[in-house]
């Protein structure tokens, strides 16, 4: 890649009702190495209009205003969109980026254009030489369980390696616009947990590979829009946990998560919720399970899609 041919990146992320976050996180990008970028926020309907404060300190950023809470995929599609680049790096607001974070992506996707999707490295902001993501293991087709590689752990270059992973993490992941035309983008009825790793099942499904590339670096501060062990969250990932497996595997894997989720996992959920006294979330549980029943044979709904 030579330094008059660097494609055009956009870099898309989200804000909703954490503007001096998502300051921060503009400001770290003020810093980074790559020549030929262009920055998109998307706010998430927030309760106050943060146009002028964005525009104030920030008049390079393109911002667009939603009427509605997108949720995090109908977000990063609106900005997709709106994108002029030839790649689409989609970053969580709530992450600060090395300043060398996009050449190793670029990069890789230039190099093979097999790739559709590539993510950073990333490591937890307040502990930066703790990893959060280094790869991720294959996802069970009863459970919808992956783990991230590395997680916790101290990082001493072990995981230094590019390497074929089924996902990357969604903090930090960039696809090609050919993808985007190729596959779609983000299902937006997920709303909220899950998407990304519905989207990537789409990629790898249409014979693209994912890579994980640990020269790009990202620092997450994690949770900050949803807040941590929330009712909003318990109902997110219980239905789009059971979505996610009813969309991308056979019916018999379909049947058998049924009866896990309904009987093993809400049983385990029902006691851990109560022995927090997160009351709230039982009830959103038995919620977000109940919309699967109501849409068991309701196929046009659950494999919806949107595109670019």
């Amino acid at each position: 890649m030579s330094s008059n041919t660097f494609p055009l990146v956009s870099i898309i992320s989200i804000n909703f009702n954490q503007l001096e976050v998502t300051f921060d996180f503009l400001e770290s990008l003020r810093k980074i190495s790559y020549p030929n970028y262009e920055v998109i926020i998307v706010d998430n309907a927030s309760k106050e209009n943060p146009s002028k404060d964005i525009k104030k300190r920030f008049p390079e950023v393109d911002l667009i205003v939603s009427k509605e809470n997108l949720g995090f995929a109908g977000g990063n599609n609106l900005g997709i969109r709106a994108a002029k680049g030839k790649y689409f790096m989609m970053l969580n607001n709530d992450t600060e980026v090395d300043s060398g974070f996009l050449e190793p992506l670029v990069q890789k996707m230039e190099n093979d254009p097999e790739i559709g999707m590539v993510g950073s490295k990333v490591m937890f902001y307040y502990k930066p030489k703790i990893i959060q993501y280094a790869g991720a293991t294959p996802m069970t087709k009863y459970t919808a369980t992956s783990y991230f590689i590395g997680y916790g752990q101290k990082d001493k270059g072990q995981f230094d390696n590019d390497c074929s992973t089924p996902f990357a993490s969604g903090a930090a992941m960039m696809a090609s616009r050919k993808i985007c035309e190729v596959v779609g983008l983000m299902a937006e009825f997920f709303f909220l947990y899950y998407e990304e790793l519905d989207w990537q099942e789409r990629i790898r499904k249409a014979g693209y590979k994912i890579y994980f590339v640990p020269e790009s670096l990202i620092f997450h501060k994690e949770s900050i829009s949803v807040g941590k062990a929330s009712a909003l969250q318990a109902y997110w990932q219980t239905r789009n946990r059971l979505l996610l497996i009813r969309r991308n595997f056979p019916s018999f894997n379909v049947f058998i998560s049924i009866i896990y989720i309904t009987f093993i996992s809400t049983t385990f959920r029902f006691f851990k919720y109560l022995f927090q006294g997160r009351f709230r979330s039982i009830k959103v549980h038995f919620i977000a399970i109940g919309w699967h029943y109501y849409n068991l044979f309701n196929k046009k709904r659950i494999h919806q899609n949107n595109y670019l």
